[in-house]
């Protein structure tokens, strides 16, 4: 049985890989889920400071070489989309963040974003979050 201490560096082990990126690639993979597929052009003019083409194009190509990206040719461009999907990567970002700051309780996590002042819910948003906790409920049966 491993210690506690193992335990907990098993967790932090399994971070998702892309929280091990620097800023600026990390930058660039946020604006390519947020584009699914673009060009190194697509990609520099949703960053902050819009750094130059040829940076960013550098950052693409480590970013590839590390297995976060890949491309397709169109004509004479490459357009870059990431290996992970997009619900991949929402789900594991967010199991590292219930497990790095509410402990592994999704219950605190939900009221953490139920009870923040900055961001207050619609009914309808409610009733949705209400049809996930009967699906959920109904899975589970």
């Amino acid at each position: 049985m491993p210690t506690g201490a193992e335990q907990i560096e098993a967790r932090v082990n399994e971070r998702p890989p892309h929280l091990h990126l620097s800023r600026r690639e990390s930058q660039v993979m946020d604006a390519l889920y947020r584009l699914g597929e673009g060009s190194v052009a697509d990609v520099a003019r949703l960053m902050p400071d819009e750094p130059s083409y040829n940076t960013v194009r550098n950052i693409m190509a480590i970013l590839e070489r590390k297995g976060h990206l890949k491309h397709r040719q169109d004509g004479k461009r490459y357009l870059y989309s990431p290996v992970e999907g997009v619900a991949r990567a929402q789900s594991s970002m967010v199991r590292h963040v219930v497990r790095t700051f509410f402990h592994g309780s999704v219950p605190r996590a939900v009221s953490a974003l139920l009870g923040s002042p900055e961001e207050r819910l619609t009914e309808e948003e409610l009733d949705e979050i209400a049809r996930y906790v009967e699906e959920a409920r109904k899975e589970m049966k």
